[in-house]
């Protein structure tokens, strides 16, 4: 636990790009409560906001309420999730597998696909950010300073509503479709590591994957499809390979089967889950 500091200087850097990857339940919502009481040490406090893309709010709200302290006033969210199909459009689904040849259903195009993008609608929240607990706007990502801090949980269902923005309620997706989808996620991804001067923080899940020179086991991040699985882990300072232990949660970046980097974290193992020894050295680094 970091001390109470003094009045901060202003930021010469940008604020630190971190993704938290690993299985469910490995930690990765509860370790984000770290990150908002690091900012509410901060003098003056820091803000905190998260886009919930999954069902993520109780978790870290329970970081709090468990141990019966107050939510702290520096956190602000908004829940947006990726609805499935309905009923009719699910019976619709399967009338087409039913009836169509593979070929026929891959080339297949959703008309009313435009009119309820869910990749579209989470890029407008970013725009303005809404805040579920106050119900006031908190502006453009894009202009946030270095004192700010945005986080997304998670990068699963974020990467779901990018593939729905091109394929719609098709049965089946095509070679192209992935094509599309990855390179929207991807470049999204550059933008939210190399363009925002605030701290970013994404969680993300992960997938075995088979390397097919070594045949050796790997864990890559989960998006869409395999083809990104390399590309983006590079586009952060820091990504951290989340796990438990019986009753205790760990962040690694010595792990030999998963693509990790830091740059203010050692390279190490069992290392308690705490964001302040990421925010610390980065504030030390970065003083004018």
């Amino acid at each position: 636990m970091s001390a109470t500091p003094e009045t901060e200087s202003p930021s010469v850097l940008a604020g630190p790009k971190i993704m938290l990857e690993g299985p469910s339940g490995s930690g990765k919502t509860r370790a984000l409560g770290t990150m908002v009481d690091w900012a509410a040490r901060q003098n003056p406090p820091r803000e905190v906001d998260v886009l919930f893309t999954e069902n993520g709010l109780e978790t870290l709200l329970g970081y709090w309420r468990d141990r019966k302290l107050p939510v702290p006033t520096n956190l602000h969210w908004h829940v947006s999730r990726i609805s499935g199909m309905g009923l009719e459009e699910l019976i619709k689904a399967a009338n087409s597998a039913g009836a169509m040849t593979y070929e026929g259903l891959t080339k297949q195009v959703d008309p009313n696909r435009a009119k309820n993008n869910p990749w579209e609608k989470i890029l407008r929240l970013l725009v303005d950010f809404p805040d579920d607990r106050t119900g006031t706007k908190r502006g453009n990502i894009g202009t946030w300073g270095a004192d700010r801090i945005f986080i997304n949980d998670s990068l699963s269902e974020t990467a779901s509503a990018c593939f729905r923005m091109q394929t719609g309620i098709k049965p089946v997706a095509s070679q192209p479709d992935y094509m599309v989808a990855q390179q929207n996620l991807i470049n999204w991804l550059r933008w939210m590591t190399q363009q925002l001067q605030c701290t970013f923080v994404i969680t993300a899940h992960v997938g075995r994957q088979v390397k097919e020179i070594t045949g050796a086991t790997q864990l890559m991040t989960k998006a869409i499809g395999r083809a990104l699985a390399d590309d983006i882990p590079q586009l952060f300072s820091e990504t951290i390979y989340t796990y438990r232990e019986g009753t205790n949660w760990y962040w690694d970046t010595a792990a030999s089967n998963v693509d990790t980097k830091t740059r203010y974290l050692p390279i190490a193992s069992k290392i308690p889950p705490d964001f302040a020894q990421i925010m610390d050295k980065w504030l030390e680094r970065s003083k004018v």
